[in-house]
């Protein structure tokens, strides 16, 4: 997005004596912002992650809060532990799937924003826009906060062993995460990315931990809860135990957002699907097997940190280390949404859809600062509802509707675009039972759950009057420009922040 009349330039925000807007190759190592090539001086994203990177990416987005929160969903949920473990590998399958579609999609349309990119291309800007106000407003501010109330959960569980820990406290302290987080953010991306990559470790290493002391308790045969008592075969509560299960592999599609920054993307991007996704539905069921190996349906139900529990059960003196690990992976999964929202929100700036200052970078800094304060603010809003089963339905439904969009573009671009090339090309077969398994997912609970889903209908509706207003009505009154332009300009000088920069146009 290049600096337009309606933004100040770069020249005014800086004095005389400042550098030009160019980052160092110290500086632009690893950052959102990267020098456009010799003699540029302009700021673009750049193709710099490999194969291994990607696989990072998706495998870091994924494993959050989701498995050491979801698991007392779903066996809510099925009533059984046998098919609450069929939830979960049909989950992952079903993720699968969609991955699979996203990767067409993915090589045959490669610009950042992914879903929204995808059904801007197919139907037009006003679909469009709203999933990126769903995806914006609701998804990932929501899911951000749910991480970081899981956070302050296994912080904080140690402190209450025996009852729940303040809902006071636990707002404070997902409040402190996410102020932390906001700030490492907008100080300095290699910092972010450092950050991301260190808790990516821990919660793997903390998995691994579980995975492998499950393994232990089934060769001394603990298998006494892996039955089908007391399965619940209503189709409501089935499609409400997806809800919980889809969430924990909420994230599959993040690399689509910023596959500009892909290295070699028609190789690389199907693989790293297949991988990591793979990697991930294989170890999300060993945990849950680990899980329930020592813990009964019961307990389970009981426990709101149920790893906490668990590590209680085996490892003695050292169960503090799984919270420990767990804290620290819900730290890395609050980063990495923070990290890889901006991307989105440029995109839609780039089209129009998102007020300029959120395609602006910082000039010292170079870090995306107003896009990752505006999903800051809006999961500090979300964190005045302390229900995370609640906030798992509300981004389920909005993010499953939504996907499930995104995927119907497949089969519509075939016979719309046939001339598209497509380095990929899926069997229609997968879109449209992935289609018709979203129908399922999304209707069902409306029958079982009106009051959240209604509530999520609302979230996406309250896109119409937004389009209608700021963006399809085009002769706005003198006024109201003038006061967007004045507030664009307050901000950008107030944050020291430019957009895009072509020295041809500046």
């Amino acid at each position: 997005m290049t600096i337009t009349s309606r933004s100040v330039s770069a020249e005014k925000l800086r004095s005389p004596e400042e550098v030009p807007l160019q980052p160092s190759a110290a500086q632009s190592s690893g950052n959102v912002a990267d020098t456009a090539g010799d003699g540029d001086d302009g700021v673009c994203l750049k193709a710099k992650m490999s194969l291994l990177n990607g696989i990072t990416v998706i495998v870091g987005s994924i494993i959050g809060s989701g498995i050491f929160v979801s698991p007392t969903g779903v066996l809510v949920s099925t009533g059984s532990v046998n098919m609450a473990l069929i939830v979960w590998t049909a989950s992952g399958i079903f993720s699968m799937v969609g991955a699979y579609c996203y990767a067409e999609l993915g090589c045959m349309i490669s610009k950042s924003g992914a879903d929204y990119a995808y059904i801007m291309e197919t139907f037009g800007p006003f679909l469009a826009f709203m999933r990126l106000w769903v995806e914006c407003m609701i998804v990932r501010p929501c899911s951000q906060a749910i991480v970081a109330l899981t956070f302050s959960i296994y912080v904080l569980k140690p402190f209450f062993p025996d009852c729940q820990p303040p809902e006071e406290s636990l707002r404070l302290l997902a409040v402190c995460c996410i102020l932390i987080l906001t700030f490492v953010n907008c100080w300095d991306v290699k910092w972010a990315t450092r950050v991301q990559d260190t808790f990516t470790y821990a919660k793997l290493l903390a998995l691994c931990i579980i995975i492998g002391a499950g393994v232990m308790k089934l060769i001394e045969g603990k298998t006494q809860y892996f039955t089908f008592e007391n399965t619940t075969y209503e189709p409501t509560s089935i499609a409400l135990s997806f809800y919980s299960g889809l969430f924990a592999y909420n994230g599959w599609n993040y690399l689509n957002f910023i596959i500009e920054e892909l290295k070699d993307p028609i190789k690389n991007l199907p693989r790293a699907i297949a991988i990591s996704c793979t990697l991930v539905t294989i170890v999300y069921v060993m945990t849950n097997v680990a899980f329930y190996t020592t813990l009964s349906p019961k307990e389970v139900l009981q426990s709101e940190a149920v790893a906490v529990t668990f590590a209680n059960e085996i490892f003695g003196y050292l169960a503090w280390t799984i919270p420990v690990f767990v804290a620290m992976s819900t730290f890395g999964a609050v980063n990495g949404i923070l990290l890889t929202s901006s991307r989105l929100f440029y995109a839609g700036a780039c089209e129009g859809q998102m007020p300029e200052i959120l395609t602006m970078i910082q000039i010292k800094r170079l870090t995306p600062t107003p896009a990752v304060l505006c999903i800051a603010l809006l999961s500090l809003l979300y964190l005045t509802v302390s229900d995370i089963q609640a906030l798992i339905n509300y981004v389920g439904f909005a993010t499953w509707l939504s996907i499930g969009v995104s995927v119907l573009c497949l089969p519509v671009l075939r016979y719309t675009q046939p001339a598209l090339k497509r380095p990929i090309k899926v069997n229609l077969i997968f879109p449209i039972v992935y289609i018709v398994a979203t129908i399922l997912v999304t209707v069902v609970p409306m029958i079982a759950e009106p009051k959240q889903t209604g509530i999520g209908c609302l979230m996406i509706f309250t896109s119409v009057p937004v389009y209608l207003v700021f963006i399809a009505w085009k002769s706005k009154p003198i006024f109201f420009q003038k006061a967007v332009v004045t507030a664009t300009r307050f901000l950008q000088k107030t944050m020291l922040v430019v957009g895009k920069q072509n020295p041809a146009k500046v």
